[in-house]
């Protein structure tokens, strides 16, 4: 009889837990410590050295992250995860794993606005700059290449557009250049979109969003695909050459597969410090549980809902892949086939105005600045979190007046509808 490998559902539940061995506790123990006794002078040795795999500090890995990060990395398909104390950390260390001052990077321009920031603003303190690609013109991401590039991101599904990008047509572009394909996959999780099957070599996750899907705790993920030579040509230095650090130790020749993972851990969670607290990463645990069923009725419900909103007056458009209306339609049904997540933009006819109206009337939805909640959401972005833009920067953005994003929730969807419905109305 051949060996069984678990489904989505099973790994969900199970992946990287065990009953506690001291105490038979079924649900995995926060381990709230800073941190750890060793058994001996050799045994912190080996540690320190990188020749015992084991835990130092919490800094550093904890038990309770480490669960995490090997159910994160199974159901993404990976060889390898970290956890981070935001998706934004995770991005950091990626890149600084990646980089040295003056590199470069490709990015595609539709991306969270919270990215757009961090690698048009922060990352410039690094010295790492990015180059901006359009998804809907993909030969423009190779035209960005230049030997400077360390890199392409993009978003599998793009917030808050709803775009879906072709991965497999941009890692064509990316290996060709010889460079890794880091894929943000928050938006869809792995239960939709499953970027390693169409040659991404990095993932990076919020937490805070749909994998914990609760709304109650920040974290981020990164995920190694174990597929790209870290040692070509020695483009990547801190996984390809000798570590001062580390008794000389070459990360890639020592670790294989799982070396980028390993080195975004000992060279960058180690010194840069954004590690994900034992509690946040039990309470995320929780949340990735239930991650098949809710991510299934999140997409339902938001099909549902665009349906609905397409076919009413007061909205001029909506833009959500699921329907078969949209551009990105046969995209999703190649990248995305169980659904097209949970969040999506549409128009209102009365533009600024009404959009302000209309989050001043819901009941049953949230107005915040959050996605990736068992409740819905909205924000109106123009009067919110692009006020400061002038209009034309706020278009560019897709954050337009008329701009409304909706974050679907759990709830019956008639309920959903019925509110939408009367916060137009009223």
């Amino acid at each position: 009889m051949t060996e069984r490998s678990p489904g989505f559902n099973t790994l969900a539940i199970h992946a990287g837990a065990q009953p506690d061995p001291t105490t038979g506790a079924r649900a995995t123990p926060i381990y709230q410590t800073t941190s750890y006794v060793f058994e001996d002078v050799d045994h912190a040795a080996s540690l320190f050295g990188l020749q015992t795999f084991g835990n130092i500090y919490t800094r550093i890995g904890n038990p309770t992250c480490a669960v995490l990060e090997e159910r994160i990395a199974a159901l993404e398909g990976g060889t390898a995860g970290l956890a981070t104390a935001s998706g934004h950390a995770a991005q950091v260390l990626v890149m600084q794993a990646l980089m040295m001052p003056g590199d470069e990077f490709v990015a595609s321009k539709k991306l969270y606005g919270g990215s757009i920031n961090q690698f048009n603003h922060s990352f410039k303190s690094f010295g790492w700059n990015v180059v901006w690609a359009d998804p809907d013109d993909i030969p423009s991401f190779e035209r960005a290449i230049t030997p400077k590039t360390k890199a392409i991101f993009i978003e599998s599904i793009a917030n808050p557009g709803g775009v879906i990008t072709d991965i497999e047509a941009v890692s064509k572009i990316a290996k060709k250049a010889g460079v890794p394909l880091i894929v943000d996959n928050t938006l869809a999780t792995p239960y939709l979109c499953k970027p390693f099957d169409y040659g991404a070599d990095v993932i990076v996750h919020s937490l805070t969003k749909f994998l914990g899907g609760h709304g109650n705790s920040v974290g981020g993920m990164i995920v190694d695909g174990g597929t790209f030579n870290w040692s070509r040509e020695g483009r990547y230095p801190m996984l390809s050459e000798p570590r001062p650090e580390y008794q000389g130790i070459v990360l890639h020749e020592t670790f294989g597969n799982f070396a980028f993972a390993i080195a975004c851990r000992v060279l960058g969670l180690r010194d840069l410090g954004p590690a994900l607290s034992p509690f946040n990463a039990f309470l995320i645990l929780t949340g990735v549980e239930t991650l098949p069923l809710r991510m299934q009725r999140h997409s339902d419900n938001a099909k549902a809902v665009a349906e609905w909103l397409s076919k009413q007056p007061g909205v001029a458009w909506v833009s959500y892949p699921g329907l078969a209306s949209d551009k990105y339609y046969s995209l999703a049904q190649k990248y995305c086939p169980k659904g097209a997540g949970a969040v999506f933009t549409f128009g209102l006819k009365g533009g600024y105005e009404a959009g302000v109206k209309l989050v001043s009337n819901v009941q049953l939805f949230s107005h915040l600045a959050n996605i990736g909640d068992t409740r819905s959401l909205i924000i109106h972005p123009a009067s919110t979190t692009h006020r400061q833009l002038s209009d034309a920067q706020k278009v560019q953005a897709g954050a337009g007046p008329d701009v409304v994003r909706l974050s679907i929730g759990l709830e019956d969807k008639e309920d959903i509808i019925a509110d939408l419905e009367q916060a137009l109305n009223n």
